[in-house]
Parts: C-alpha cells; structure tokens; sequence
C-alpha cells in the first residue's frame, strides 16, 4: 500500500505540470578570490524576466519584538502569477513592514503563504525577484531550472521559493555555509514549491551552490550544495550542474531525507545503489526549453575565461559531463572579464549572433520569440521542433544584471559593491550601488507603465533603440558604457581610500558617505544617459547618420545583406522582368 501511494503521488506531480507563464531563464556565475586580480569575489546574476518587477530595493536593518513572526511571501516572477497570495509579476511585493519602498500604494496587499518565527535582529540588504546581497558581503545569484517536479505554494505543505529562501538567509546569515544549512533546514521544514534551482552563494572566504527542487512526496523538499574551488570559475545557465552526491565529500551538502526520498519514490538515477547517486538526472531531465539552451551559455562563459581548455560547443545530449562543475581561468580574472561575458551573443564564434540574415542589415543580435518558438522550463526532447534560435548570454528580455563585488581586506562596510547594469547588459551601463538606500528611479522600475524617471526605462529606451541601427549605435553605446564605468571604478576606489578611517571607528558614517556619493554617481549617470537617448535620436535620425557638420550622409545597407534582398530585382530598367 505505502508503494502504491507513493507511486501514485509521484506520477500526479510528473504528469500535472504547474503552467509557467514565461521563460525566467538567467545565467548566473561565480569567481572566486583565488580567481581574481585583486581578490575580489564575484557573484553575478542576468534577470531574464520578460518585462516583470525591475525594481532594486533596500531592506534595512531591523529589530524586532519576541515572538515575532515572519511572512513568507510567494513569488510569481518564474511561477506566474499568484492571484491567490496577491503576487503578480509586474509588482513582487505590497508590504511596507519590510521596507518602505514596498509600499507600493495602489496596488492590493501581498499575502503570505505563511509565516515562521522571526529572529531578534535582521541584517540589510539589496532585494530584486532574488535577494542580491547583505550588509555583510553574503551575496546570492539564481538560475531556474527545469525540474520533473514543479507545483504550487500550499500553505501548511510547501510554503518557501527560492526567493524568499535567499532573502531570509540575507537577513539572518553572515557566511555561505551558515546560509546553505538554513535554506535546507527551512526547505525540509517548512516545504519548497515551484521551479528546480540554482543559488550560488559566497562570502569573504568562500564559494558555494546550493540547487534545490520540488519533493514528488508533496511535502519538504530536495536539496544539495557543492564548493567552488578557490581558484576557480562557475556559470549555471537554467540547467543543475551537480552531479555526483557522495556521501563524506567534506565540500557538499545534501538534505537529511534526501537518499530516503529518492529511492521511496523511484526517481534516484541511476538505479544501482553502487553506483553515485545523480543529481541532476534525479530530479531533472538535462536541458531548459530546448537543445543547448542552458549548455551553450555554460561552453560560451568557460570558453571565455579558459580558452586553453578547448571545450566544444557540441555534445551527445543534455546530461553530458563535458563540462565540469567549475574551471580554472588561463588568466585571473577581473570586474571588466564578467561584464564582458553578460554582454555576449557568442561574437566570433559559429553562433554569432550578429551574422546572418536574420540579423538584419545592421548586425542586431536580438532573436526574438514567436509562439511556435519552445518555451517553458522543462524542455520535452520527445518534441520534434520546426527550429530554433541560439540563446546567448545577453537576452532581449533580460530585466537587469547585478555583479557584486566583495573586497577581502577592504574596511567594513566599504568593501561591498553591487555593480547593477538595468535592462539588456549589452546596450546599458554597470553602475555600483551600496547596500543602503537606492536612488529612487531604482525603485520606480514598473515595464507596465513609462516613468521618464525611472532609471530601468532610461536604459529601455536606449537598449530598444540600438536594435534599429545596431552595429552603428553598439560602438556609441559601449564607448559612453566603458567611460561612465571607469569613472565610476575610480569613484570607489577614491571613496574606499578617503573614508577607511573613518569606517574603523564609525561604519554607520562611512557608509552614508559611501552610498551618498554612488547613489549621486547613479543619479549623474542616468541623466546623462537620458541626454545620451536624445543625442542617438539626432545622429541616426531618418536612417542616416547626421552631425552638426553633416547632415543626412546616406549609408544604406552593407553588400553581404543586400544579396539576401530583391535588390537587384528592383526598378533598374523599362523592360519587363
């Protein structure tokens, strides 16, 4: 009877998909100190959201009375809509008692899906559709991944997403391993819904992922964690990339019912107990939305960084062990090397986007999807598709890009910095923010609704614009990028030196200095951003390229596209054709 049952309920979750009503399907990374010039660890996340909440929002510190509890909010942004919990994708969250900026008057009061105790004091930190980073330097990035299982929140069941389990680990947690045994504690407690996932997660010292996904039990949840090697490089791109959980291997971590789970339902894989149990496999089956998805994103990023490796972009299937769990750079690695790899549609290589007729004759990368295109988080390989398109680092629809930066050595608390880049990272700009108040137009980030100071629609309206002339304006676009970066690098590295002292004795000083003047630099950066817009407008205006000097010089389409079109078919003579 207990076979049956479990059999039974595992078959109701594998057959009774939860409908995603959009691809959230990032690309996430980490270097670690050992990996980097200066030491810095980096953890970096692409939000590729489809047009949801774009908003960055500080949580402050708190402390609170005993006995206090603590929402759970549910998450819409990879799991659609919540109209149950009142969460939707274009608003993550009404609730004031977390932060001010979630006010968010004019909309309906989220509901949680349920609560746990609180502690006495929580930390601050950056919030986005994931917790970004605390005042301490814990820094999270996310993947979704496609998983057998998905389903829904269910209070008293499964009350916890991977969202709210980053945030809840910001606000209570100072180191990376401290995280990972909470999030698998409040995993097995209190349930896990929704999506597979991919949390890298780091501290001053070290780096590790945690991936988590849906129990076929119904209750609890699945989880395992892996260590980053110092020295090395890891990218996840919306597929799991552990593998083989080996029970006494001092750098993973796995949940306590995890091996019981797997094998009282019959998912484990492989089946021979002998043999290591699979995570990905296990809970998976390989590859997100469709055929190199996610590991074409996972070659590109190690090829960049290792090119000695000679990885090859093909492989047998989407389970391959091709590509190792992390890598080791040729070169160490610094803050410019991870920009570069956001800003990627695999330039240079046989899968250049910016080749070809369907990037038009001005070389625009961006493919765009249609309703015949896959989509999902679970890619069926038993589906014969019509065709597909490359899917590079750098997305059309990705909503933000944060890289943070930790500084080992640097004074608490300047050696945190958030390195936010809004909209699509190719055609915007890498500004540094602290963990501390956001400039308000990076709280006003609502796609659904133009704010001409809303730094996100700055940034939209540039990124659109480009794909109209793409391989003119890029060149403008990224010299202003890189010299606006620059300038801000200096900035902090100034600050950091001008306000050490200070922070050994006062760090609530230092750190109003130091998020004062980053938020003034955001603030310069998007107005001049704003007059930048205009200035595209004048220089490519009517298609052709003007200056106050030259007016409309014509410069047409180049020979290589002209050969795709009716050109020479065109009106050259009388005679009929």
């Amino acid at each position: 009877m207990r076979r049956f049952f479990s059999s039974s309920i595992l078959l109701f979750f594998l057959f009774s998909l939860y409908p995603v009503s959009y691809l959230n399907a990032c690309t996430t990374m980490i270097a670690t100190k050992g990996a980097t010039t200066d030491g810095s660890i980096f953890v970096a996340h692409s939000e590729d959201d489809d047009l949801a909440d774009q908003s960055i929002i500080y949580i402050p510190a708190k402390d609170w009375p005993k006995d206090a509890r603590r929402p759970v909010h549910g998450s819409a942004v990879a799991n659609g809509d919540l109209p149950k919990f009142k969460d939707f994708s274009e608003t993550r969250l009404v609730d004031s008692s977390r932060s001010p900026d979630y006010a968010n008057p004019g909309y309906p009061k989220s509901i949680p899906v349920g609560y746990i105790p609180q502690v006495a004091h929580t930390y601050a930190y950056l919030d986005g559709n994931y917790g970004i980073v605390n005042e301490y330097g814990l820094m999270f990035g996310e993947c979704t991944d496609g998983a057998k299982v998905t389903n829904n929140p269910e209070p008293g069941k499964r009350i916890f997403y991977s969202s709210e389990l980053s945030r809840v680990a910001l606000e209570r947690c100072r180191t990376a391993r401290e995280a990972i045994q909470l999030i698998g504690e409040l995993i097995e407690t209190y349930g896990y819904y929704g999506t597979g996932e991919t949390l890298p997660v780091a501290d001053s010292w070290e780096a590790w992922v945690i991936e988590m996904a849906p129990s076929p039990e119904g209750t609890g949840g699945l989880w395992v964690a892996q260590r980053v090697p110092d020295g090395e490089f890891f990218v996840a791109a919306n597929e799991f990339r552990i593998r083989d959980i080996v029970p006494g291997n001092p750098d993973q971590m796995y949940g306590k019912s995890l091996f019981d789970v797997v094998e009282r339902t019959g998912i484990r894989s492989p089946k021979n107990k002998k043999k290591p149990m699979d995570w990905l496999t296990t809970v998976s089956k390989g590859e997100y939305s469709h055929p190199y998805y996610s590991l074409r994103r996972v070659w590109r990023a190690f090829s960049l960084v290792a090119p000695s490796f000679k990885l090859s972009p093909w492989v047998q299937d989407g389970t391959t062990r091709a590509y190792p769990f992390s890598i080791r750079p040729d070169a160490k690695l610094d803050l410019s090397d991870i920009k570069k790899i956001y800003r990627d549609h695999y330039e240079g290589t046989e899968f250049d986007l910016t080749k070809g007729v369907a990037a038009g004759p001005f070389g625009c990368p961006n493919r765009y999807l249609g309703p015949k295109d896959p989509s999902g988080d679970v890619g069926n390989p038993d589906i014969k598709l019509e065709g597909a398109w490359e899917r590079p680092i750098s997305m059309f629809y990705t909503g933000y890009v944060f890289i943070n930066q930790l500084k080992p050595g640097h004074p608490f608390p300047l050696n945190v910095v958030s390195w936010i880049a809004l909209n699509t990272p190719a055609e915007s700009v890498f500004v540094p923010l602290a963990v501390a108040k956001t400039p308000k137009s990076y709280i006003s980030a609502n796609p659904k609704k133009y704010d001409p100071n809303s730094a996100w629609w700055t940034y939209n309206l540039i990124g659109e614009y480009s794909n109209i002339k793409y391989s003119y304006m890029i060149k403008d676009i990224q010299s202003k990028a890189q010299k606006d970066e620059e300038t801000s690098e200096k900035l902090v590295n100034e600050l950091t030196y001008k306000l050490q002292d200070i922070a050994k004795t006062n760090t609530k000083k230092a750190m109003d200095e130091f998020s004062k003047a980053l938020n003034w630099n955001a603030e310069k950066i998007r107005k001049d951003w704003q007059n930048f817009f205009i200035e595209l407008r004048f220089k490519y205006n009517q298609g052709f390229i003007n200056s106050q000097d030259q007016m409309a010089q014509k410069v047409g389409y180049s020979q290589d596209w002209l050969k795709y079109t009716n050109y020479k078919q065109g009106p050259t003579t009388y005679k009929k054709r």
